[in-house]
């Protein structure tokens, strides 16, 4: 059994902790928690983690959000992995912070990452952790707080839901989407 983890974000150290790069930090946070390391390989920084007779292929994008969708097609094709066996997971503007939600495929909604995959897979139909990041900006200021980093009172909810997405992963990989999607749906993280 075999499982692509897809943490969304952009390479370099100006995106490196913000909200976008939430995907990278929860895929880090992961690949940590299991005594793995990252390696660069084609189109993605990659770790591959053992884990109750399952190999979970963690993958972060080297190509830029706009153009996940190389990655994920790249690393499906070559550990030849179906489409329900890929968990993306990325920021969320339509959430408030306090919330995650597992959902089995869906609309891109304006995110670029979301809309790449898209394109290269040829279906909306792929298993995805959206990790609320709340929408407290001024209008006209979307870009600048999906890159901005997390406030010092939005740290600590951030980082009690980064280590309970490392738990969603590995419900995902054990009990499956929708019974994880009742475990962990309706929780919140209070700020």
């Amino acid at each position: 059994m075999k499982y692509l983890i897809v943490g969304l974000g952009n390479i370099g150290t100006d995106y490196h902790h913000t909200r976008h790069n939430i995907g990278f930090d929860v895929a880090d946070a992961f690949a940590a928690k299991h005594g793995a390391l990252f390696r660069s390989d084609r189109l993605a920084d990659v770790a591959e983690i053992k884990w109750k007779g399952r190999i979970l292929v963690v993958i972060k994008p080297t190509t830029y959000m706009n153009l996940s969708g190389k990655a994920v097609k790249y690393w499906m094709d070559k550990e030849k992995i179906p489409v329900e066996n890929t968990l993306v997971i990325l920021d969320e503007l339509a959430l408030p912070l306090e919330a995650i939600r597992l959902r089995p495929g869906g609309s891109d909604a304006g995110h670029n990452g979301l809309k790449s995959i898209q394109e290269s897979i040829g279906t909306n139909q792929y298993p995805r952790l959206r990790f609320g990041i709340g929408n407290d900006f001024p209008k006209g200021r979307q870009v600048d707080y999906v890159l901005g980093r997390w406030t010092a009172k939005e740290e600590p909810v951030v980082q009690q839901k980064i280590d309970k997405c490392t738990e969603v992963i590995e419900s995902f990989a054990s009990i499956g989407l929708q019974r994880s999607m009742n475990n962990y749906n309706n929780l919140t993280f209070p700020l």
